[in-house]
């Protein structure tokens, strides 16, 4: 009895050592959490965990233009993943660098924006779809030049090397407008410039005017946001449209540019574009006019 006993204690302690896994240490947990999150589909990611894949190497903001740029990425990046959207993401990542992140990466940037695309494809950084930037190819970066619906970038072949830079949008100080943008010298050349905000902003706006914030221009459309139709230099979602008089800006003084996909941006006078150079006010789409003693309800 003893000995049936003993062997079934025996058999028992036997199963159970042989179902009972070994405790892992504080390292190894750790070591497994990191395979588990390098190894979660991209498709069941959170927009947190894909914001986190880039933040790792984004120490600084870069301003209210950078922000929103951030918040619409985070948005566009739920649920995403591989092939379109791989170029997609790519696209939006080459957006932050060229504009806002040149100088923190060391990335040598000329005065007119343009940077080697081998030295971008250097940089230890991460896309919104959780793909090493590293293991993009050149081909991969004409294609997301090609497929940006706003034609946020310009490339240029230049003794053998493909250089790529940002149309507009800028909050580096490398950059110099008169050698990245092309200056508007007459109204003639003009037939369209208008800046898109919301009604919650129009208030401050008409009491201290157009600032560029922390970047270097306030950016201006040469067209209006019609129904569907994508345009550079504005928000889809603008609910005021503020008209420039360029006439009167140029005939002042005040420096107008535009760029390779027809934004037109100003640096204004010390950041600001004054009141006095708003030639009307509207709201959008359904252009009411809005006067200039205008106060949110």
């Amino acid at each position: 009895m003893w000995a049936n006993l003993t062997n079934s204690s025996l058999r028992i302690l036997c199963c159970c050592c042989t179902r009972r896994p070994p405790v892992p240490s504080l390292i190894s947990r750790f070591r497994a959490l990191t395979l588990v999150d390098k190894t979660i589909p991209i498709n069941n990611m959170s927009s947190s965990s894909s914001f986190s894949s880039f933040a790792h190497s984004n120490r600084s903001s870069g301003g209210r233009g950078r922000g929103q740029e951030m918040k619409n990425d985070r948005e566009r990046s739920r649920g995403r993943g591989g092939g379109k959207d791989k170029i997609d993401a790519l696209g939006r990542l080459l957006t932050r660098v060229l504009r806002h992140m040149a100088t923190e990466l060391n990335l040598n940037m000329r005065n007119d924006g343009y940077v080697k695309v081998e030295d971008l494809l250097k940089l230890n950084l991460k896309t919104f779809a959780n793909i090493p930037l590293r293991s993009h190819s050149v081909d991969d970066i004409k294609e997301a030049v090609r497929k940006d619906n706003k034609q946020r970038f310009s490339l240029l072949e230049e003794n053998g090397e493909l250089l790529i830079r940002a149309n507009q949008g800028h909050t580096v100080t490398t950059v110099e407008s008169e050698s990245l943008l092309k200056q508007i010298l007459s109204a003639d050349e003009v037939q369209c410039c208008v800046h898109g905000t919301y009604k919650r902003n129009l208030e401050s706006i008409l009491e201290s005017g157009l600032k560029r914030m922390k970047r270097l221009h306030v950016h201006f459309s040469s067209g209006l946001p019609t129904d569907g139709e994508v345009i550079s230099g504005m928000r889809r979602d603008v609910n005021i449209l503020i008209h420039l008089n360029v006439r009167k800006a140029l005939e002042e003084g005040m420096k107008l540019y535009i760029s390779d996909n027809r934004v037109i941006l100003s640096e204004g006078f010390d950041g600001v574009v004054p009141v006095k150079y708003f030639g009307k006010i509207e709201t959008w789409p359904d252009r009411r006019p809005v006067p200039f003693s205008y106060v949110q309800n």
